[in-house]
């Protein structure tokens, strides 16, 4: 019995010095501190700094159905791809055999259930085909044909500017869609192009013009022109809820993004292109009192800048400065282009 005892103990005794000896060797381990684990931002993509040194590689351009034909100019649908998404637009251009400089039109904000391509672009881009420019009018993502966007409302937002930075990209590729259509009757100069924009789509124009740094001369009509968001928010009373989610969305943005870092006002340096901008006194939409702060931080900067103010005109130049400002857009593109 005696014996038993002293094996028993043996044994227990055994097993404290082992444990004795593991526990020693874990607490001399080293002490791992384990990092938090880093929110994925998938929006830093969009900065302006990483838009700059993104590329967007060119696409095909497609050319589709005739929408309108004309003694001096056709409409036409057309097609390209950014980022492996459809991208559907408007093309106008003349009819008389030549070759002709490229205007990218950018269009203001229009509600999904009234739309259809060439909103927003349409009339002037048909005045700019008769006098001899091939004008380019893309619908965006979630528009037209086009496919759908991100399903974040800020990122869709973003996504007018790689829509529009895809297409510049494939402009290289256009005359390859033009000659399927008219056998070389018809050629575009893509090395003659600018950039005409109207309400939001002025301020989609400034943001392209600073993310590529590049000579587009560039025509604005009562561009959108105050700091993101609040370029957003003073639009908010048209929306069924007074702007509630869109608050809630951009609270959210805010909370993991430096919003600086978009803001189209904060990089009016990067600019190199001509501009020239018209406003009317009685625009709703776009205050004049922004057109003219955009004009004078511009100029402080010493960017070539022209500005045409309309008396009594709104946010479409209408009744009286329309067709001034069409005339005065057609003469700066023929100075620069």
């Amino acid at each position: 019995m005696m014996k038993l005892k002293k094996i028993v103990i043996g044994f227990f005794l055994i097993i404290g010095i082992v444990g004795i000896f593991f526990l020693v060797k874990e607490l001399n381990k080293p002490l791992e501190v384990k990092s938090p684990i880093a929110k994925e931002k998938p929006l830093d993509k969009y900065t302006f700094a990483n838009q700059k040194n993104t590329k967007f590689p060119a696409s095909s351009i497609r050319l589709g159905g005739l929408m309108t034909e004309r003694s001096n100019y056709i409409s036409q649908m057309f097609y390209y791809t950014v980022f492996g998404k459809k991208v559907s637009g408007l093309l106008n251009a003349p009819t008389q055999t030549g070759t002709y400089p490229v205007i990218v039109m950018l269009r203001g904000f229009v509600d999904k259930k009234i739309y259809e391509p060439g909103i927003g672009t349409k009339r002037a881009g048909e005045v700019f085909a008769q006098n001899g420019y091939i004008t380019l009018a893309p619908d965006f993502l979630g528009y037209g044909e086009s496919s759908d966007p991100s399903k974040d409302s800020i990122e869709e937002r973003f996504q007018t500017y790689t829509a529009t930075l895809s297409l510049l990209s494939s402009l290289e590729n256009l005359n390859v869609g033009i000659d399927a259509s008219y056998s070389g009757r018809i050629k575009a100069d893509t090395s003659k192009v600018g950039i005409w924009g109207h309400s939001n789509g002025g301020q989609i124009a400034l943001s392209i013009l600073e993310i590529t740094g590049k000579n587009y001369p560039t025509v604005l009509w009562a561009p959108v022109s105050k700091p993101f968001p609040y370029s957003i928010f003073f639009f908010m009373d048209e929306f069924e809820d007074h702007g509630k989610s869109l608050r809630k969305v951009v609270a959210d943005f805010e909370s993991d993004y430096d919003i600086e870092l978009y803001s189209p006002s904060n990089f009016y340096s990067l600019i190199n292109a001509p501009i020239e901008i018209h406003q009317g006194t009685e625009d709703d939409a776009v205050p004049k009192k922004w057109s003219d702060q955009l004009v004078e931080d511009l100029e402080k900067l010493g960017k070539d800048i022209e500005y045409f103010v309309y008396p009594g005109a709104d946010h479409n130049l209408l009744p009286d400065g329309w067709s001034v400002a069409v005339q005065r857009s057609l003469d700066f593109y023929r100075e620069h282009l």
